[in-house]
């Protein structure tokens, strides 16, 4: 029986495995602190809802990732500290994050993390890590499709110049 033919589980994780999953981890950490932040600049309500689901959705992929990474014996990245609570108001304006800031940075940082968690799925041999990514992958799906329904509704949404006609050949 050769090495990736009995329980995946009992397989050792390859280099880009490890790397994939500690790096998604750090992912997680960083961007639970910096959504943290953000959470105190946000003024409108339906974006403070999907700030706070984009925070809970990273801690609970940061749990699976970081038990994948202890059951291998891998040291795990250092996190942030909690942010604590501020009142918007005590930001000063030229201080601040504003709503259609907040939600652009959230759908770059969904549309990166989508690309990482392919990237990742691509390089697993495991087939358990790969599902860990795959699952990963859907829920940032879901939430950039939330962002997105969100950033239209709002009207923050900025679309790069439309191409309506090709230019005449002559």
């Amino acid at each position: 029986m050769g090495v990736l033919s009995g329980n995946q589980k009992n397989e050792p994780l390859h280099y880009g495995e490890v790397f994939a999953t500690w790096t998604a981890l750090m992912g997680c950490k960083v961007m639970i602190g910096g959504y943290q932040t953000l959470l105190n600049h946000a003024g409108d309500k339906d974006l403070k809802r999907i700030l706070e689901e984009a925070i809970e959705l990273a801690k609970a992929d940061g749990k699976g990732l970081e038990d994948v990474l202890k059951i291998n014996g891998i040291n795990l990245p250092p996190a942030p500290p909690e942010r604590p609570l501020a009142d918007l108001e005590d930001i000063p304006a030229g201080a601040k994050f504003y709503d259609q800031e907040i939600a652009g940075k959230m759908s770059m940082d969904i549309a990166a993390g989508l690309v990482a968690c392919s990237q990742a799925m691509g390089m697993c041999n495991r087939e358990d890590i790969a599902m860990m990514f795959g699952q990963m992958h859907m829920s940032k799906a879901q939430l950039g499709a939330k962002i997105l329904r969100l950033n239209k509704e709002k009207g923050w949404l900025i679309p790069p110049p439309l191409h309506l006609s090709a230019p005449e050949q002559s």
